[in-house]
């Protein structure tokens, strides 16, 4: 099988990069320029891949998109709370890759139209998912909660999961998101979400739930 073409290698390696230093520096303080230079390539030659930082952008979005879609799915299988709690962490890893994006949320989706439109939809296949996990939870016997309640738990939770790295950045503004501090920004955000079942699962369950985040905490 011939290697892949030098053009798909470069534009994947542009968008490596990319995400390291949106990741690192926050999107609105890295320019094309010092992607170039990071990459020690020519502005022409990430012009001819992506010619405006818009399209780095988009790109990235749309390969979270990808990412997220491929674990949304598995809330509808939650039966006990070590689900719930796997589930979460995959969904906490997933958001910490692509972490600027939820840092600098509000002032992307201001100035990106096509963030704008895929934010929409992951946030739909988001709310699905946590509906799908009260949902299986209530079904298995775990989980306590009358049918009024439901929607609005699966949609707090929903809130508090999309905007857990916002609240860890503005906690800690020059270390929350640095490489390092991963393991204990998802143990908390895994475990914040997770609290809110805390008033509607069986006594078994909220003791395991407990448990959990302690094993966690010591490991962390």
């Amino acid at each position: 099988m011939p290697p892949p073409k030098k053009p798909r290698r470069t534009a994947e390696r542009i968008l490596e990069v990319t995400l390291a230093l949106f990741n690192r520096f926050g999107e609105p303080n890295v320019s094309t320029t010092l992607i170039s230079a990071e990459l020690r390539i020519s502005p022409g030659n990430l012009y001819y891949h992506y010619p405006a930082k818009d399209e780095l952008i988009n790109a990235l979005v749309d390969r979270h998109e990808r990412a997220l879609g491929q674990i949304l799915p598995a809330a509808e299988e939650v039966r006990d709370v070590e689900d719930a709690w796997l589930f979460l962490h995959l969904l906490f890893e997933r958001t910490w890759e692509y972490r600027f994006l939820y840092r600098d949320l509000n002032d992307l989706l201001s100035k990106n139209r096509h963030l704008e439109t895929r934010m929409a939809a992951m946030l739909g296949a988001r709310e699905q998912a946590f509906a799908g996990l009260v949902g299986g939870l209530r079904r298995a016997d775990v989980l306590r909660a009358d049918d009024a309640d439901t929607a609005p738990l699966a949609t707090a939770m929903l809130v508090l999961a999309t905007y857990w790295l916002s609240y860890e950045y503005v906690r800690d503004p020059r270390r929350a998101l640095e490489p390092g501090r991963e393991a204990q920004a998802l143990q908390r955000g895994a475990w914040h979400v997770l609290g809110l079942l805390l008033p509607y699962l069986e006594p078994a369950s909220r003791g395991h739930l407990r448990g959990l985040a302690e094993a966690y905490r010591e490991a962390a």
